[in-house]
């Protein structure tokens, strides 16, 4: 049995999900994988809690639904102890990074991850602002760029539970990547679909904002600034092109008529708000969101209204398309967890153990 010690900074919709998942298959990882994932240091807005020995996960998260800080925890609640100091003086084995994704300057999540990757610690994230802000610079501190440093990974962050990275990263190794098309922002892809039925902006945004999917203000999903952010890391991280996100040409849904709706559906198709990245002379790519009417012929011209795709092509592995359903913020702590075990069977050598 090996014993991966963490620390989670970000305790909220996705990482307490996550929490919630180590602990209810805390059996399943000691049987399938012989790991024990202990967490010894957790961040919140409120402060943070330690404990070498490791925190108790059932009262961390009854601390949770009662919508209390950890630092309110006994006897280990540390109030006013930020992800960065938790990071400095915490002795752990593997950082998760879930705090609250900031397009603006990528802090909280950005020092903490650099800090982590400077002592050695690898790094799980799901927070999408240090990818798109500070991609090459991460990268360099880690297994992204060489061998042998910490690792660092963020499958969640593109697509949630969708394997976007893992498959155009690995999957596809060697191949020569042609054209890249993606679904990526659950709200806004909702949206189109409902107005393509009949419903009004204003109805469809109403729906997606009562099911939960949509912010009070969704000004980064329908103006496609969302999905631009996911295919700039997608650029970096898989198109291996080291991409900002004013190399991404970005139109927004609000503009689409009802001549496009109807014309995509006479198609047997639909308007997407899709992501396309394609080759150009000399190592170039062209980079865009905006609204486009596929046919039914499309990889992804019938897809669900509660799904996100995405379709790699490559010289040697042909056509892949991905398909997901909408998972909220589960889905983006499920792929956490996917990267944990992945460094772990790094870091710890571990086999997989078939189930009963």
């Amino acid at each position: 049995m090996r014993t991966l010690r963490f620390l989670l900074t970000g305790v909220g919709n996705v990482g307490r999900p996550l929490l919630e998942m180590i602990h209810e298959r805390a059996a399943l990882l000691r049987e399938r994988y012989r790991l024990e994932l202990r967490p010894v240091g957790l961040a919140d807005s409120g402060g943070a809690a330690v404990d070498p020995r490791g925190l108790d996960l059932g009262a961390v998260l009854e601390a949770k639904q009662a919508k209390r800080s950890v630092a309110t925890l006994p006897g280990v609640g540390r109030p006013g102890m930020g992800g960065l100091a938790l990071v400095r003086e915490v002795e752990a084995d593997l950082l998760l990074e879930s705090t609250p994704t900031n397009l603006t300057d990528a802090q909280p999540g950005l020092d903490i991850v650099r800090e982590a990757l400077r002592r050695g610690m690898p790094c799980v994230l799901a927070s999408k602002g240090p990818l798109v802000l500070a991609f090459q610079e991460l990268a360099a501190l880690s297994d992204w760029d060489t061998p042998g440093k910490p690792a660092l990974r963020f499958s969640g962050a593109v697509g949630g539970a969708m394997p976007t990275v893992n498959v155009g990263r690995r999957d596809l190794a060697l191949g020569k990547l042609g054209l890249m098309e993606g679904v990526l922002n659950s709200t806004s892809h909702l949206m189109l679909c409902r107005m393509g039925e009949g419903l009004t902006y204003e109805a469809a945004l109403k729906e997606a904002q009562e099911i939960g999917i949509a912010e009070p203000d969704p000004s980064l999903d329908v103006d496609g600034w969302d999905t631009a952010n996911k295919l700039v890391i997608l650029a970096n991280a898989v198109l291996r092109v080291p991409t900002v996100l004013k190399d991404v040409a970005v139109t927004g849904m609000r503009g689409v008529t009802r001549a496009e709706l109807d014309a995509a559906r006479a198609k047997g198709g639909q308007v997407l708000l899709l992501a396309r990245a394609e080759p150009r002379e000399g190592g170039r790519w062209e980079l865009s969101v905006r609204p486009t009417v596929v046919g039914g012929e499309h990889p992804l011209g019938r897809l669900g209204a509660r799904e996100m795709g995405l379709v790699y092509r490559s010289d040697i592995h042909g056509k892949l398309t991905l398909i997901s359903g909408e998972q909220g913020a589960w889905g983006a702590s499920a792929a956490m967890l996917r990267d944990v075990l992945d460094v772990a069977s790094q870091s710890l050598t571990l086999t997989p153990r078939a189930s009963r």
